[in-house]
């Protein structure tokens, strides 16, 4: 039986949708043709960054085409965290919808299964293993049938691709939507994908019809800093908060459990509020600490990448990287979960000789076939890139997804200028000291005693081996420790030595023979001197967490704001949801600052639409007026 179609003009405008339901008055960026093309019913795959306002893209579209008479959108979400936030912000908002996940009890499923059966539910976030269960499909089939399926949307839609730096098995499946769904329309999105991953969305979602947009990349609300590692990085990373950070929300990244333990016990003994997050952790301890990172303020969230897909907090104001992400894909996922309200932010990472080593075994040693190691290692050599480079870092980032920028003004390099030097010379004293290890019965040795050898300083390795006897031998005393390191890291990135074996053991790759003949001109960075310490001008000294919130307050509205915001954290406790989802610091400060006096007053304020005026409106007007 042939899906029942309703035509695209029985619609409801996804603009009075927008005012109506989310209280805003305008779309952004490419919203609007993507949010008419999906009513419609065309497919779209949509990259779009984090903070760019994807879940519009298919929420309208599903409101817009329930109202149409086409029932239930299903979203496809790997994340439980997300579907309970977005499942809850949109019954705030007065849209029916509802998540199938394992929290919830058989009779909690059942109803939610007969509310979707039914159709009036407006949209049904469930995971992908949910979507390809054969029951769960055939109650696809009975709705389609009826004419009451009318969307899918696939979220995270680079978990589909090989090439992704989150591949989920589970994605594949998807494919047969189209096959068995043919006339039902879907939207897959996105925040990063290069046009490798991009293509192999295309081609595993079956969607080469599907008309793709492509938004920006660019986060100017974000200024990146990437810092060279010293021997004490965690030490690094406090002076960083305490100095830019203080009292305000952000998530710190380290590559391993173990890492992540440390720190966030060590940052708690320094006075920090630190929970650590891993997947070795309890289930519950997990959702706890995820919680309370959604629901308090000022909590630093220390964890691997098996935190942050899908958490919606706006008010992350800084991503710190401990370790070296995988790839740029990673890179700009991971920090993009910061200044998600547009206010502004810091990506912030320090990195070393030995990331390189480690990511580049990582590679190596794994059991994957060649090309897609070609393939990894290549995108490595990108963010090596994006680390070493001495011009502006946005540039470099947007021009790996193929956009074109000029230099941003709000990056560690535009504002700092990095100074740089000629290390020709110097990378080709290195390499004949890795030659003439190798000259000399054949051993390799690793970073810390070949930098032993150029310094001259004399150990008991350097003895046994006799290597004071070397040509090499102190030719390099004139550099400290730390600027042979940052050589060395440099010819790494550069493919021109490469690490062998479980003690990383250095070798000269064929390239090096150009650099030994002085045919390439090596330019460094001069290794960076720690910041003073001192709030940085984003936040000036003495300012609170709340004035950083809404730093263009007079004091009148600053207090209308600190009260708005406790009557917000009440109503949040009381609805079990995390406080952005009932309103966001942005419309809490807009109320401040215009201080309505009348409902119509307060529903021409962006992010108040008509449930949430009825359901808050005269409480607003209340704390408002005690003031």
């Amino acid at each position: 039986m042939a899906p029942f179609m309703i035509p695209p003009a029985h619609h409801p405008a996804p603009q009075a949708i927008l005012q109506e339901v989310f209280g805003y008055s305008a779309f952004r960026g490419a919203q609007a043709p993507i949010v008419e093309h999906v009513t419609s019913g065309g497919d779209a795959l949509v990259l779009m960054p984090t903070g760019g306002g994807k879940s519009l893209c298919y929420q309208i579209p599903a409101i817009a085409r329930h109202r149409g008479g086409q029932g239930v959108s299903v979203v496809v979400s790997p994340l439980i965290a997300l579907m309970h936030d977005q499942v809850g912000a949109l019954e705030e908002a007065g849209v029916h919808a509802a998540f199938l996940n394992s929290t919830l009890s058989s009779e909690q499923a059942q109803h939610v299964e007969r509310e979707m059966m039914s159709g009036r539910l407006v949209m049904l976030y469930a995971a992908p293993e949910r979507i390809t269960n054969p029951r769960f499909l055939a109650q696809l089939e009975s709705l389609n049938e009826r004419g009451l399926l009318s969307l899918f949307a696939i979220d995270e839609a680079h978990c589909v691709s090989q090439w992704g730096h989150d591949f989920r098995s589970e994605y594949l499946a998807l494919s047969m939507l189209h096959e068995r769904f043919p006339d039902v329309p879907r939207i897959a999105l996105t925040a990063t994908a290069d046009d490798i991953t991009r293509a192999d969305i295309i081609e595993r979602l079956k969607l080469e019809e599907a008309r793709v947009f492509i938004s920006s990349f660019d986060r100017p609300n974000i200024r990146y800093a990437i810092v060279e590692k010293d021997a004490k990085p965690r030490e690094q990373l406090l002076r960083f908060i305490r100095d830019e950070h203080e009292d305000e929300a952000g998530i710190v990244y380290c590559q391993s459990r173990k890492k992540v333990e440390e720190t966030a016990a060590w940052l708690e003994s320094e006075g920090l509020r630190a929970l650590p997050y891993h997947a070795g952790l309890d289930a519950a301890v997990r959702q706890r600490h995820q919680d309370r990172f959604l629901r308090e303020d000022a909590i630093v969230m220390v964890a691997t990448i098996a935190f942050g897909m899908g958490i919606d907090k706006p008010d992350v104001r800084f991503v710190a990287h401990l370790d070296l992400p995988k790839n740029i894909e990673s890179y700009y996922q991971e920090t993009g979960r910061a200044g998600r309200d547009g206010a502004p932010a810091e990506a912030w990472m320090t990195y070393g000789l030995a990331d390189v080593v480690n990511q580049r075994r990582m590679i190596d040693e794994s059991p994957a076939g060649e090309d897609f190691k070609t393939i990894q290692r290549g995108k490595l050599d990108a963010l090596l890139a994006l680390a070493e480079a001495t011009d502006c870092r946005r540039v470099r980032l947007l021009g790996y997804f193929g956009e074109d920028s000029k230099p941003c003004g709000n990056c560690d390099n535009c504002l700092h200028p990095p100074a740089t030097w000629d290390g020709t010379e110097a990378a080709r004293k290195l390499l004949s000291c890795i030659y003439r290890f190798h000259q000399n019965g054949g051993q390799r040795f690793g970073a810390g005693h070949l930098i032993d050898v150029l310094r001259g300083k004399v150990t008991d390795k350097v003895t046994q081996y006799g290597h004071q006897q070397l040509s090499t031998w102190a030719i390099g005393a004139e550099l400290s420790e730390q600027q042979w390191r940052a050589v060395l890291r440099q010819l790494i990135s550069l493919g021109h030595v490469f690490t062998e074996g479980e003690y990383h053991t250095l070798a000269l790759a064929d390239t090096a023979r150009s650099v030994l003949k002085g045919e390439v001109q090596l330019l460094l960075r001069v290794p960076s001197v720690a910041p003073k310490k001192g709030r940085s001008t984003r936040v000036a000294s003495g300012k609170t967490r709340s004035t950083a919130d809404a730093p263009d307050l007079d004091f009148e509205a600053q207090q209308r704001f600190e009260s708005l915001k406790a009557w917000r954290a009440e109503v949040a406790k009381e609805h079990g949801l995390p406080a952005y989802v009932i309103f966001q610091n942005v419309t809490l400060a807009e109320m401040a600052r215009q201080h309505p006096h009348s409902l119509d007053e307060l529903a021409g304020i962006s992010g108040v639409g008509s449930k949430k005026l009825e359901a808050y409106g005269r409480e607003i007007l209340r704390v408002l007026d005690a003031i």
